[in-house]
């Protein structure tokens, strides 16, 4: 008996003993393989929330989120909700949007501005257009070209007044068209109907931003085409019917602002715009038809980010900044709302640096994440050096310029930091789908980012830097430039430079911030769109003279591309 007691004893204490030894890798094991279960299932959730904002922002029931447009509204509303679920502070001015209006200038009615010849209806643009300071009426009446009666629409041929101009500097074909207006509808002219036989650049176009007083009758401009196709032959009798009807078109939009709120001396903006091209109704869609452009990566991804990036920061929030968050419309007609929102800022903060995610819902080995703005600050050298993600393939890009919101507080001498995962056929077309973007991807890259956020919370203001400067399109058609940014929100005539690229052509010329262009050799610009147009009839080596306005004064320069 005692022997069997004996080894029984043994036996139990070899038992306990051993467990003593294993237990602690068991549990070791066991701990964190839990942890790695709850990881993989809060990662899981992640982006299945990523989705979620996703599938629904870049649904066909948001029609594409057109600024100013209902889907638009939709999709703030939605962002509303969410920040209201984290229990954000709001901080615009009514609530959590901001409005504002967007002055889109005059417009032509395309239903009841037309010409009809002959029972042939003409192509509004192609075949002529009304001018800006026209009269909206609508005449009838029976004219030929080489003969202008009285209660009918008259002919001018503007060949001979350029050909006796062609060197005067002062002339001005807008205000001569204005009298020669005037001066025909003394002669009972119910309409006049401008062309150009010449090969002298004559710069009528359409002024969206004209202000100036309205003529007395109608007055339109064929163009060389639509010249050739209805009255080419000017002895002919032409049954005519004109109509011109211009109004102003105001378009209705909105930042969505949230708030958390540390009592720091400094915020870190976070932002991404969540407006998009609607049908292609702006014409910035790179593929055709009236069709939705959902824009899933362009930009429902960012706004994704944004919102999982303020749940975060709700959460687990580094408490030596305040965070505001933005999301900002009219980022595709120019970067309108962020503009707004730093002329009229909705909070009195001191601004630290600012965060913006355009487009970061592609990653992958050929999209990889890069990082811009990399040298707007000499801290993000040492962040980007220590704070790694194992997981992510980066690239740095040192400009505080491009073309998205980021660069609208880069010209306030703010800090930013650009997060993208590159640009993909879909760009700006229909097929920017929810499915295609890669949510395991975007969760990293909103993870290091809130990494990022974290390894900066100790390190107070950070200093700004200038850096070299990038063109303001993701893609180009000309292949000179001036060196500007313009400001795509100027509503008078001309472009207004918004930021001088150092070291490029405006620099060397001594352009500034605020100088108007207005033109450059023959061509006049009355918009962004006609600069974009007048620069692409240029090439390397051309010289030329650039006419501007600086204040009250206008200056000219000798240039060279």
């Amino acid at each position: 008996m005692p022997v069997t007691i004996f080894v029984e004893r043994t036996y139990c204490m070899k038992k306990f003993f051993i467990l003593l030894l294993v237990s602690p890798s068991i549990v070791f094991a066991q701990s964190k393989k839990k942890k790695l279960k709850l990881e993989k299932e809060a990662n899981t959730a992640f982006e299945n929330r990523l989705q979620q904002h996703i599938r629904y922002l870049a649904s066909d029931s948001l029609e594409g989120r057109g600024t100013g447009t209902m889907g638009e509204t939709l999709a703030s509303q939605y962002i509303i909700n969410q920040y209201q679920q984290l229990q954000l502070e709001p901080k615009g001015t009514n609530g959590y949007l901001q409005n504002f209006d967007i002055d889109e200038g005059k417009q032509a009615n395309a239903a009841t501005t037309f010409l009809i010849v002959n029972n042939s209806k003409a192509i509004l643009q192609k075949d002529f257009f009304a001018l800006a300071f026209s009269a909206n009426a609508t005449v009838k009446g029976s004219a030929a070209v080489a003969l202008n009666q009285a209660s009918n629409p008259w002919f001018k041929d503007l060949k001979d007044v350029l050909e006796e101009n062609q060197t005067n500097p002062h002339f001005d074909i807008e205000d001569f068209i204005k009298k020669e207006a005037d001066k025909v509808a003394g002669k009972k002219a119910t309409a006049l109907i401008l062309f150009n036989t010449s090969n002298i650049t004559d710069n009528v176009q359409f002024n969206k931003n004209d202000k100036s007083a309205l003529t007395k009758i109608p007055v339109i401009y064929l163009t060389k085409e639509g010249y050739k196709k209805y009255f080419s032959d000017e002895t002919a009798t032409q049954n005519i019917q004109l109509s011109v009807s211009l109004s102003q078109k105001i378009r209705k939009s909105k930042n969505v602002i949230a708030f958390i709120n540390n009592n720091a001396a400094t915020t870190v903006i976070i932002g991404a715009h969540y407006d998009h091209l609607g049908y292609g109704e702006d014409k910035n869609a790179l593929d055709t038809g009236h069709v939705i452009h959902n824009g899933a990566d362009d930009n429902a991804s960012g706004t994704a980010a944004v919102i999982e990036l303020a749940r975060m920061l709700k959460n687990s929030s580094p408490k030596n900044n305040n965070y505001l968050f933005i999301n900002f419309s009219g980022e595709e007609l120019g970067l309108l709302g962020s503009k707004y929102w730093l002329e009229h800022p909705t909070t009195n903060i001191t601004a630290n640096y600012m965060i913006n995610m355009d487009m970061v819902g592609r990653y992958d080995t050929t999209h990889k994440l890069t990082v811009g703005g990399y040298g707007t600050s000499p801290f993000w050298g040492n962040l980007f050096s220590t704070t790694t993600d194992k997981n992510l393939l980066i690239k740095f890009d040192s400009s505080g310029s491009g073309p998205s919101d980021h660069e609208a507080f880069y010209r306030k001498d703010i800090p930013v930091l650009f997060f993208f995962t590159g640009s993909h056929p879909d760009y700006h077309k229909a097929t920017d789908d929810w499915n295609k973007i890669n949510y395991a991807g975007e969760r990293e890259i909103v993870q290091y980012i809130y990494k990022l956020i974290n390894a900066t919370d100790a390190k107070g203001k950070l200093a700004f830097t200038k850096t070299r400067e990038q063109q303001m399109s993701r893609s180009t058609k000309f292949t000179v430039s001036l060196g500007v940014l313009p400001d795509y929100g100027f509503t008078g005539t001309g472009v207004r430079i918004d930021g001088v690229s150092a070291g490029k052509l405006a620099e060397k010329l001594g352009l500034q911030a605020g100088d108007i262009l207005l033109q450059l050799g023959e061509y006049k610009f009355v918009d962004v769109m006609s600069y974009m147009e007048t620069l692409s009839k240029f090439k390397k080596g051309d010289k030329t003279k650039l006419r501007i306005k600086r204040k009250d004064a206008e200056k000219e320069f000798d240039i060279e591309f």
